[in-house]
């Protein structure tokens, strides 16, 4: 998918309200990360890692940066290329098909960016200790492999059964299905009924 220049902003410019997180996605943060670019009818899209800003914002939401990150243009795109291949693997997991390579690969790679214990440090004057493995110059590196690990999770764990893509074009979210519903919203499951009426309206007659 192209990198989608719109932000936050574009929800407010759209005549579509905001919706809620889809199922799932307050459960796992990589659900909501796959969905944090939302396609609107129209052509439209909203992504809410647009700009840094939007980026850093959507980190402190879910508690993987501090307010005050100073998020960068490199370090937003760096949040989108890993949404794309993590929405890769899920397109992969959904229709049963083999993995992508390269996102396996980048998956991989956030994975194993930054220690996963406690690092061994030493003052000069106290001697050994042990330091949090993640400092504020690497809160961009912990988040990814934070997001990288939930996805992990997510696509190993019972739950994958039950993951899906939204039913109504031209939504592009994934969700964690419940029951027969396979759409992320009740706008989507009320524009998927719509179309499915207005087919049946304008469906030529046989004979």
């Amino acid at each position: 998918m192209r990198a989608m220049k719109e932000t936050v902003s574009a929800m407010r410019e759209t005549a579509e309200p905001p919706i809620p997180p889809a199922p799932g996605a307050e459960q796992y943060p990589s659900l909501a990360l796959v969905n944090s670019v939302i396609a609107l009818p129209g052509g439209q899209f909203v992504d809410f890692l647009g700009t840094p800003a939007a980026a850093n914002q959507w980190l402190v939401e879910r508690d993987l940066a501090p307010v005050d990150a100073g998020m960068r243009e490199m370090c937003a795109a760096q949040l989108r290329a890993l949404r794309e291949q993590i929405r890769s693997l899920f397109d992969s997991r959904v229709a049963a098909l083999p993995a992508l390579p390269a996102a396996l690969t980048a998956v991989n790679d956030a994975l194993t960016r930054v220690p996963t214990a406690p690092l061994l440090k030493w003052d000069d004057k106290d001697g050994p200790y042990r330091a949090a493995p993640h400092p504020t110059t690497e809160i961009v590196d912990h988040a990814l492999a934070t997001l990288a690990a939930d996805a992990a999770d997510l696509l190993t764990s019972p739950d994958a059964e039950r993951l899906t893509a939204c039913g109504s074009a031209p939504c592009n979210r994934y969700l964690l299905r419940h029951g027969r519903r396979h759409w992320c919203s009740t706008r989507c499951g009320d524009r998927a009924r719509a179309a499915r009426a207005y087919a049946r309206r304008t469906r030529p007659e046989s004979g």
